[in-house]
């Protein structure tokens, strides 16, 4: 009857103790292992990661190279002046630089395309024709005659002038000059200030070091253009007094242009009510 006693009281105590040592060997919640307590003297501390310092490999710590920092915007642009790359959607807007952007300079490639597109778009075909019609109408050079013939003669060599003087311009003359012609909007100051500024630009242009230089490119680009349609204008059309008035006629047509270019936002957000 004692050894019965005994067994019961036995069989009641190896539960326990088995629930026991499992509580005992295993791991408390959330408490430091040994691995972890065992950590090199060498070793920096970590810390929270918005505060960590980042590690060299990663991209974000890798110094930008030539080609990531001149796709990195310099400066915020104010949207209410940002440039368009058509202004109403027709007229191409590609050499204006909005106020506050400084681009890296144009490669010659950059250049190349950009006198390409301003010499070949559709809009040109189509200013081309009323810039035509119009010099028809006034009788601009009498010896290219009236009617289809006359307009076709006005509409061909006004064609040759603006294509020649765009690829002199504003690809073959400042890839050789290091001079970047794009227009760079103000954006600020007063309308005399401004309209000054731009107009002056077809006289100062930038060089590739973003310094303000003489624009030979545009003075002797449009000036070569005008020597190289002596070829296709009659004689008439050749005298000195002929030849200054179409330069002067390029030169002020680009200052009109710009003037445009610059104020076009405003125009845009305060007449139109629209985004530029």
């Amino acid at each position: 009857m004692r050894f019965l006693s005994y067994l019961f009281f036995v069989s009641l105590l190896i539960p326990a103790a088995a629930q026991t040592s499992s509580d005992m060997c295993s791991p408390i919640p959330d408490a430091p292992t040994e691995a972890l307590l065992q950590v090199p003297a060498d070793a920096p501390s970590q810390t929270h990661p918005s505060t960590q310092a980042p590690s060299a490999l990663t991209p974000q710590a890798a110094p930008p190279n030539a080609e990531n920092a001149a796709e990195m915007p310099k400066t915020t642009v104010d949207p209410r002046q940002q440039q368009p790359k058509r202004i109403l959607g027709f007229m191409p807007n590609y050499r204006a630089v909005s106020a506050g952007e400084i681009p890296p300079p144009p490669s010659a490639k950059q250049s190349f395309d950009l006198a390409t597109v301003n010499s070949f778009d559709y809009s040109s075909i189509v200013f081309g024709g009323l810039t035509s019609l119009l010099a028809e109408g006034t009788n601009t050079h009498p010896d290219l005659g009236k009617g289809v013939s006359g307009f076709w003669g006005y509409y061909w060599r006004g064609f040759i002038d603006k294509t020649d003087g765009n690829y002199l311009v504003v690809f073959a003359l400042p890839t050789l000059l290091h001079e970047d012609v794009r227009y760079y909007a103000m954006g600020h100051g007063g309308f005399k200030r401004r309209a000054f500024y731009a107009a002056s630009s077809v006289l100062i242009a930038r060089n590739y070091q973003g310094e303000k230089t003489f624009s030979g490119a545009e003075v002797f680009g449009r000036a070569i253009a005008q020597g190289a349609s002596m070829l296709y204008y009659p004689d008439q059309d050749n005298t000195i007094g002929a030849l200054l008035s179409r330069y002067g006629y390029s030169i002020g047509r680009d200052a009109i242009t710009a003037t445009f270019r610059e104020f076009w936002p405003d125009i845009a957000t305060h007449v139109l009510h629209r985004h530029p």
